[in-house]
């Protein structure tokens, strides 16, 4: 599965446009994470505790997303977006989208 954040994918040409795909998961803070990401906070660096809670819920937003083009029948995904919403206190969602599409490489 070919997925870019661009509207068009060089070399390849559009043959079909196959709708929304979207793909999210909803993240809970962890009480054990909050206390050692605290005490980074006193004296400053990377929260690596939500640096990987982040990452791994951007991957898994995207692997959905992918399953949700599969199904279309989509073999790349243009216009990738991610936004992020506060779903109650301590937790957010993290969402994945992007239009579905079938291409072709260019002769």
């Amino acid at each position: 599965m070919i997925v870019v954040t661009s509207d068009t994918i060089p070399g390849y040409r559009l043959v079909r446009t196959l709708g929304l795909v979207r793909g999210n998961t909803i993240r809970a803070r962890h009480l054990g994470k909050d206390i050692l990401a605290g005490f980074k906070n006193l004296v400053g660096g990377e929260v690596m505790e939500y640096t990987k809670m982040l990452a791994e819920s951007r991957e898994q937003s995207m692997d959905r997303m992918i399953a949700d083009a599969e199904a279309l029948g989509a073999n790349a995904i243009v216009a990738l977006r991610f936004t992020t919403a506060s779903m109650m206190q301590g937790a957010a969602e993290l969402l994945a989208y992007g239009t579905a599409v079938v291409v072709e490489e260019e002769p």
